[in-house]
């Protein structure tokens, strides 16, 4: 077994303006979540860019793998009805 001496990996992401989407930056190893969030500041706004961050354990992170892509993200051709072309414009309507 392997004996592993590093703290957990976190992952970061920053909001660079409010209301913005928040962005993956990078990972960062850290004792806890106040370390990470300090060592994600340290590390990723050096220069005053971010409004918000986020720090989340790897191990937490769950993701589609490209084999699941094909059932995972089925375009549901039978159900026409969530896409928009059956919708009418109200007239006037701008930056929609």
């Amino acid at each position: 077994m392997k004996n592993d001496t590093q703290f957990p990996q976190w992952e970061v992401f920053i909001q660079t303006k409010n209301g913005g989407p928040f962005e993956h930056q990078g990972s960062l190893h850290a004792a806890d979540k106040k370390m990470a969030l300090q060592n994600a500041r340290d590390l990723y706004t050096r220069r005053n860019e971010g409004r918000s961050i986020w720090v989340v354990p790897t191990e937490c992170i769950a993701a589609t793998t490209a084999d699941d892509a094909a059932d995972f993200f089925d375009p549901a051709n039978d159900k026409i009805y969530r896409t928009p072309n059956f919708y009418k414009m109200p007239q006037g309507t701008k930056n929609l």
